[in-house]
């Protein structure tokens, strides 16, 4: 039996990849400095590992979307955060938001835009999907972030298919320019382009005060975030995804595709993450920026 041929040409995540021949090489007893996989060194919050040991005993199968009470919560960060009230209903609890992204992609018909440079998993989701993927060029004068200018001379050129495209805001490693996500977002919102905001560095902006591109273009801009990079717990695989009353419909099949596949996430995991949403972690994050 042959394997699916758009897997095929599709390589091991390059993160990943090194992650793993890092750890080999430690565990060889050789001295490595890691700049390769975007793993928090910090340790998760206590206040927060000992609500995912107090939890362990949950086993049960929880909501498809996550549990109600922790996307509820999530729906109120967003709101302070990005002063748009969503509803908890337009949340969903994935196994990392990684995964969330790709589904995303899985339901939407359409090409994807990224920024070069971009995360090295963007384009690879889209290969396995088939999906046409264009890359607009960024500069060292504007610090590798992507131009308004950029994309309306593209979106100009390219008028036929509908545009998803992904932005990881704030950059890792080059952060955020709030006036161009203004623009951005502008140039979006002119063309119909719907975007996914990858914010999972979002709390670790040195300032403190990261403005979302939802902010400008909420009606058009789903926010992906999660606990991997400023809880420090990568392995917990804990993402979120939250759509504005316009795109349910997108939301409406992920709930589909994830019934049909993860069921749920890890329950312990989610009844922890609550703690994550509830107390205040500032000293923390300020050690950690």
């Amino acid at each position: 039996m042959n394997l699916n041929s758009n897997i095929k040409k599709v390589k091991p995540s390059a993160t990943l990849a090194i992650n793993e021949l890092s750890n080999k090489l430690e565990r060889q007893g050789k001295k490595i400095y890691k700049f390769g996989l975007g793993q928090s060194p910090f340790p998760v919050p206590k206040i927060i590992e000992k609500e995912l040991q107090k939890n362990a005993y949950q086993k049960n199968y929880l909501n498809v979307s996550g549990l109600e009470n922790l996307r509820k919560l999530v729906a109120k960060y967003h709101y302070k955060k990005n002063k748009y009230k969503y509803s908890p209903d337009n949340v969903v609890i994935g196994p990392g938001s990684k995964e969330l992204i790709f589904q995303t992609q899985l339901v939407l018909n359409c090409d994807l835009i990224l920024p070069s440079p971009s995360w090295v998993s963007y384009e690879p989701q889209a290969q396995i999907l088939k999906k046409k993927v264009f890359w607009l060029p960024t500069s060292y004068k504007s610090n590798w972030h992507l131009e308004a200018k950029t994309l309306d001379k593209f979106c100009k050129k390219n008028r036929k298919n509908k545009k998803l495209l992904i932005l990881n805001s704030p950059n890792n490693p080059s952060g955020t320019r709030n006036e161009e996500l203004k623009k951005i977002a502008k140039v979006a919102k002119k063309n119909n382009i719907i975007i996914i905001a990858d914010e999972i560095y979002a709390e670790l902006d040195f300032s403190g005060k990261y403005k979302s591109i939802s902010h400008y273009y909420s009606e058009g801009t789903i926010v992906s975030s999660g606990l991997s990079k400023w809880c420090g717990a990568g392995g917990w695989r804990l993402g979120t995804i939250i759509f504005p009353n316009k795109l349910t419909y997108i939301k409406d099949a992920i709930r589909i595709i994830a019934s049909e596949t993860y069921t749920a996430v890890s329950a312990p995991i989610q009844y922890a993450a609550i703690k994550a949403y509830t107390s205040n972690h500032e000293k923390f994050l300020k050690n950690s920026r």
